[in-house]
């Protein structure tokens, strides 16, 4: 039995770049990770793109973990405001 993912990462272009005037709101996607770990390498790549993003833990994963977007810099790279 394979562990299940326990963590996300919700990601998108940030809001404030508008690329396309006639593009109607912003695309988010999702994806899930099995690790922290793997959740914080994802966020970081997201980050260098210029785009937004945050992250959590799934239900039922206790303790319920959300990073908002103003956080995950410093959550997926500690070395930030060390």
């Amino acid at each position: 039995m394979t562990q299940p993912d326990t963590w996300y990462v919700a990601f998108g272009p940030d809001k404030t770049i508008k690329t396309d005037d006639s593009a109607e709101g912003v695309v988010r996607s999702t994806r899930t990770f099995r690790s922290e770990v793997d959740a914080k390498l994802f966020a970081m790549q997201i980050l260098a793109k210029g785009w937004s993003a945050s992250a959590g833990t799934l239900n039922p994963h206790q303790p319920k973990q959300v990073i908002g977007a103003s956080q995950i810099e410093k959550w997926a790279d500690p070395r930030v405001n060390a």
